[in-house]
C-alpha cells in the first residue's frame, strides 16, 4: 500500500494517501453454514504502519459480492437477472445481504445509478446488513445510555455496523456545515474529537487505556440541523432535501462523505428519542423508514428496520461497485 509514508501520499504503493483509500479486502469461501462468500477488512495506516482489524467498511463491502462472482468464489444459480450473496464479515462477525445484477455469468458494472461524491454512474448494489446491533460491543447503546457526557459534550455512542460517537456542532462551538479543509484547519478541533473519541471508546468497553483504542472505530462525527450549504462540488445542498446534516472523522482525517457504517449508526440513532442525532433531526424522522443524511459531497440516503423490542433488525443501503483491474501488486 505504500506505508509507512511520512509525507501522507502512499506514492510507493497502491494506497491513495487517506483513509478511505488504504483498505483491503480479503476474499475466501465460506467456513462456516449458510453464507455464500466470507471476509475480512483490514484499514491500512497511512503515515504508520499499522493493520487494523477492528471494524468493517461498508463502501468496500458492496464491492464483495461482485467479485466473489467475477473470481468464480460464488457461482449463482442463475447467469442472468439479480442475484443475491450472503457475505459473513469476520471483523464483525455479522452477516451483509448483497443483491446486485449479472449478466452471462459476471457482474453488471453498467447503469444509470449515481451516488453523491462519485464520478459517472453504475450498475446498484443493495446491501442489506443483518442484525447489524453490537457488531464490536455486544449492543446497540453500548454505554448503557442514550447519552453520555465527554469532556464536557454530550455524546450518543451507538454501534450498529460499527460503534460510532455522534456529538453537536453546537456544543462543540462551531457551524456544522464546515467542508473537510476548514475542518482539517481549524485550530484544536481534530484533537478535541480524539479526546472525547478515545474516551468514548473506553466508556464502550473497546479499550482500557487510550494506547488501545483502535484508529479505526469507533469513527466520531458532530451532527447539525439541517440548513442550506455549499459542497466540496460547489453545488449547493437545500435544507429541506435532508434530515440531518452529518461531518465524519475516519482514522483521525475529516471525511469527504461518510462511511457507510457509520450512516446505519447514525440512521438507528435518528430513531432514538432523546438521541443527539435525533435531537438535531427533522421533526417525526423516527417514524421515516429512511434517513436522508446530508454529509459534504451530498447526501445519503439509509434504512433502519427495529423490531418490537427496539433491536436493528437490517439496516439498507444502495452502494455501487466493479472491478477495475486484475494483476500482481509487488512489495518490497
Amino acid at each position: 500500500m505504500g506505508s509507512p509514508d511520512p509525507n501522507g501520499r502512499q506514492l510507493d504503493g497502491l494506497g491513495g494517501g487517506i483513509s478511505s483509500l488504504s483498505k483491503i479486502c480479503v476474499v475466501g469461501p465460506p467456513t462456516r453454514p449458510g453464507v455464500d462468500v466470507e471476509f475480512t477488512f483490514v484499514q491500512v495506516g497511512v503515515k504508520n504502519s499499522d493493520i487494523d482489524y477492528s471494524g468493517n467498511c461498508g463502501n468496500l463491502s458492496s464491492a464483495v459480492g461482485p467479485f466473489a462472482v467475477d473470481s468464480g468464489i460464488f457461482r449463482p444459480l442463475k447467469d442472468s437477472g439479480d442475484v443475491s450473496v450472503r457475505i459473513f464479515n469476520n471483523n464483525t462477525g455479522k452477516v451483509i445481504e448483497s443483491t446486485f445484477p449479472v449478466c452471462d455469468g459476471e457482474a453488471v458494472a453498467q447503469g444509470d445509478f449515481a451516488i453523491d461524491g462519485v464520478a459517472g454512474t453504475a450498475s446498484k448494489v443493495k446491501l442489506e446488513f443483518m442484525n447489524p446491533g453490537g457488531s464490536k460491543t455486544g449492543g446497540m447503546l453500548p454505554t448503557g445510555n442514550v447519552v453520555d457526557c465527554i469532556d464536557g459534550i454530550r455524546a450518543t455512542c451507538v454501534d450498529v455496523g460499527n460503534p460510532s460517537v455522534f456529538v453537536s456542532a453546537e456544543e462543540l462551538g462551531i457551524d456544522g456545515t464546515i467542508l473537510p479543509d476548514e475542518t482539517q484547519n481549524m485550530p484544536g478541533l481534530l484533537e478535541r474529537l480524539e479526546s472525547i473519541r478515545q474516551k468514548a471508546t473506553m466508556m464502550m468497553g473497546m479499550a482500557d487505556s487510550p494506547e488501545e483504542v483502535p484508529a479505526s472505530i469507533p469513527k466520531i462525527c458532530f451532527v447539525s440541523q439541517r440548513n442550506s450549504h455549499m459542497l466540496l462540488s460547489g453545488e449547493r445542498l437545500e435544507a429541506d432535501s435532508v434530515d440531518v446534516v452529518v461531518r465524519a472523522i475516519s482514522v483521525g482525517q475529516p471525511h469527504k462523505a461518510l462511511p457507510i457504517t457509520t450512516s446505519l449508526s447514525l440512521a438507528v440513532a435518528a430513531k432514538i428519542p432523546g438521541s443527539i442525532v435525533h435531537q438535531h433531526a427533522r421533526s417525526g424522522v423516527e417514524n421515516k423508514e429512511e434517513l436522508v443524511i446530508g454529509h459534504p459531497s451530498g447526501k445519503l440516503v439509509v434504512g433502519a428496520k427495529l423490531d418490537d423490542n427496539g433491536e436493528v433488525e437490517r439496516a439498507t443501503v444502495y452502494r455501487t461497485a466493479r472491478r477495475l483491474m486484475d494483476g500482481i501488486a509487488y512489495w518490497k
